[in-house]
C-alpha cells in the first residue's frame, strides 16, 4: 500500500487550446520561448456589446479592454463526434473543446480513442461552470431538451466519457482558478488506487458573456491592459483568459511496460483549504506554505530537491507577495546564492485561464523540462517592492535560463489557489533517461537501417472536406519536422490514429 501511495505517474501526452491562436504544446513552447505575449482584444462574440469605460464605478462596464481569448469556439466538428447540430447548438463551448482537447491527447500520445470503448479510463476535468446558457437571458421558451445538458458542469466530463465509451469514474471538479490542478491530483489518486489504469486530466475555460470583467472591474481586482504582471512592481491586478489543457497520465510501471514516450513524471500532489482567513477570497499565506509542504511530503522529497516553481503569479499587489512569502518560508532557508529557486508564471505570456490554469502551468513545465530551458516571465523588469527578495532564496525569472539534464533529476513545482480557498501544488520531475537504440550492423559493419524509399501516409477523416483538411495539416506538420524518419511517420499514421470511411494515401 505504501508503494502504491507514492508510486511515480507518467505523462505521456498533452495537448492545449490557448489564446493567440495556438493549437498545440509546441505553437505554446514557441511563445513561450521567445517571450511572447498572447494578450489581445475582446472577442468578436461580444462586439456590439458597450463594455468598455475606464471609470471604476461604471457599472455593467469593464475598464480593461483586453485579455487572452480563444479563436473560432464556433467552429467545432458536431458531426465527428456523432451530435447533432441542434445539439450542438445548446452545448456550452467548453464542452466542445474539451471533447477536442482529449481527442487530440490521445491521438498524440499514440492512443486510437476507439481502442478505449468499455476501459477502465478516467476522465477528471476542472471548470468554473457555464455562462453560456445566459445568453437566452434564461427565456424559458427556449428550453429545447438539450440546454440543461449542455451546459451542466457535471456533463463536462460525463461527455467524454459518453463520447469514448469510457467506464472508468468521470468527474468535474469546482474549486474556482485550482480546478485543473485539483483535477489532476484527483487523477494521480485514482491511478495509485487502481480505480483507472488510464486518465485524462485537465481543465478548461470559455467566458461566453463578458460577466467576469465586469465583476472584476467592480472589485477593482482587473489589471487595466489586461495583463497578469507577476511578482512584478507593475501588477495591477488579474488579467483574464480562456483556454483548454489536456493531460493523457499512466502509472509508469505501465508506461515503461507499454513502450509509451514519458515526457515527465508526476512524483507527489496535495490539495488543501484556506479555511478562515481575511475574507472568504483572500489568499492565506500560511496554507499556501503547508500544501506545498505537503506534496513535497507525498513526493519523499526535500525542498532543495526543487529547481524552480511555475507560481499562480495572477499578477494582484495582494496575492503575489502572499504567494512568494510562503515559498520564502518553505524554501528559503535550504537556499544559497548560487542556486536560489527561480520563480515564473505563463499567466505573464497568455492571461489567466481561471479552471485551465493549472494544467496550462503543468504543460508548460513539461515544455520547459524537454527543451531544458526555463522561460521569461513578461512585465517584470522590475520585481515587486512589496516581496523581500533578500535572503527570500527566491529569484524572479526575468530572463530564461538553461535548464539542462545533471546528476540529479530537475524538478519543479506547480501552484494553483482557488478563489474558493482550495489550494492546489504539484512536484513534476524530468522522465527517467531512455537509451537510445543501437543502429543495426551488417556483417560488414554497415548500417541496415532502410534505405530512403517512398513510403505510404494514410490518412483519414469522416468527410472529403475533413480528409482535405487532415492531409493540410500533415502537410504543415512535415514541413516543419523534416528531421523526423518518414518510416516513423507513416506507422503513426496507419496504426496509431483512428481510420474513417473516407480515406487517402
Amino acid at each position: 500500500m505504501e508503494a502504491q501511495r507514492t508510486e511515480p505517474i507518467a505523462v505521456v501526452s498533452m495537448a492545449c487550446h490557448l489564446p493567440g491562436g495556438i493549437g498545440t504544446p509546441e505553437a505554446f513552447w514557441d511563445l513561450l520561448s521567445r517571450g511572447g505575449d498572447a494578450v489581445g482584444g475582446l472577442p468578436r462574440r461580444w462586439e456590439g456589446l458597450d463594455l468598455y469605460d475606464p471609470d471604476p464605478e461604471a457599472a455593467g462596464k469593464s475598464y480593461a479592454r483586453e485579455g487572452g481569448f480563444l479563436e473560432d469556439i464556433e467552429g467545432f466538428d458536431a458531426e465527428f463526434f456523432g451530435i447533432t447540430p441542434r445539439e450542438a447548438q445548446a452545448m456550452d463551448p467548453q464542452q466542445r473543446i474539451v471533447l477536442e482537447t482529449v481527442w487530440e491527447a490521445l491521438e498524440r500520445a499514440g492512443i486510437r480513442p476507439d481502442t478505449l470503448s468499455e476501459s477502465r479510463t478516467g476522465v477528471y476535468l476542472g471548470t468554473m461552470g457555464s455562462d453560456y446558457d445566459a445568453l437566452t437571458h434564461y427565456d424559458l421558451d427556449a428550453l429545447d431538451g438539450y440546454v440543461s445538458s449542455g451546459n451542466a458542469s457535471s456533463v463536462l466530463s460525463g461527455r467524454v466519457s459518453y463520447a469514448l465509451g469510457l467506464q472508468g469514474p468521470a468527474v468535474t471538479v469546482d474549486t474556482a482558478c485550482s480546478s485543473s490542478l485539483v483535477a489532476l491530483h484527483l487523477a494521480v489518486s485514482a491511478l495509485r488506487t487502481r480505480e483507472c489504469g488510464l486518465a485524462l486530466a485537465g481543465g478548461v475555460t470559455v467566458m461566453s458573456t463578458p460577466a467576469t470583467f465586469v465583476e472584476f472591474s467592480r472589485l477593482k481586482g482587473l489589471s487595466a491592459d489586461g495583463r497578469c504582471k507577476s511578482f512584478s512592481a507593475d501588477a495591477d491586478g488579474v488579467g483574464w483568459a480562456e483556454g483548454a489543457g489536456m493531460l493523457v497520465l499512466k502509472r509508469l510501471s505501465d508506461a515503461q511496460r507499454d513502450g509509451d514516450r514519458v515526457l515527465a513524471v508526476i512524483r507527489g500532489s496535495a490539495v488543501n483549504q484556506d479555511g478562515r482567513s481575511q475574507g472568504l477570497t483572500a489568499p492565506n499565506g500560511p496554507s499556501q506554505q503547508r500544501v506545498v509542504q505537503d506534496a513535497l511530503a507525498a513526493a519523499r522529497l526535500s525542498p532543495d530537491d526543487i529547481d524552480a516553481i511555475e507560481a499562480h503569479g495572477t499578477g494582484t499587489s495582494l496575492g503575489d507577495p502572499i504567494e512568494a512569502g510562503a515559498l520564502a518560508e518553505v524554501f528559503g532557508p535550504m537556499r544559497t546564492a548560487d542556486r536560489p529557486l527561480l520563480l515564473g508564471s505563463s499567466k505573464s505570456n497568455i492571461g489567466h485561464a481561471q479552471a485551465a490554469a493549472g494544467a496550462i502551468g503543468v504543460i508548460k513545465t513539461v515544455l520547459a523540462l524537454q527543451h531544458e530551458t526555463l522561460p521569461k516571465t513578461l512585465h517584470a523588469d522590475r520585481p515587486s517592492p512589496h516581496i523581500e527578495w533578500e535572503g527570500s532564496g527566491l529569484e524572479l525569472l526575468r530572463e530564461a535560463r538553461p535548464w539542462e539534464r545533471g546528476e540529479r533529476p530537475r524538478r519543479a513545482g506547480i501552484s494553483s489557489f482557488g478563489l474558493s480557498g482550495t489550494n492546489a501544488h504539484l512536484i513534476l520531475e524530468e522522465a527517467p533517461a531512455v537509451e537510445a537504440p543501437e543502429a543495426a550492423e551488417t556483417t560488414e559493419g554497415k548500417s541496415t537501417d532502410t534505405p530512403h524509399l517512398p513510403v505510404p501516409l494514410l490518412l483519414s477523416g469522416r468527410t472529403e472536406a475533413a480528409l482535405r483538411e487532415q492531409a493540410g495539416r500533415w502537410a504543415d506538420w512535415l514541413e516543419n519536422h523534416e528531421q523526423v524518419p518518414l518510416p516513423d511517420v507513416a506507422v503513426t499514421a496507419a496504426l496509431h490514429r483512428t481510420h474513417f470511411d473516407t480515406r487517402a494515401a
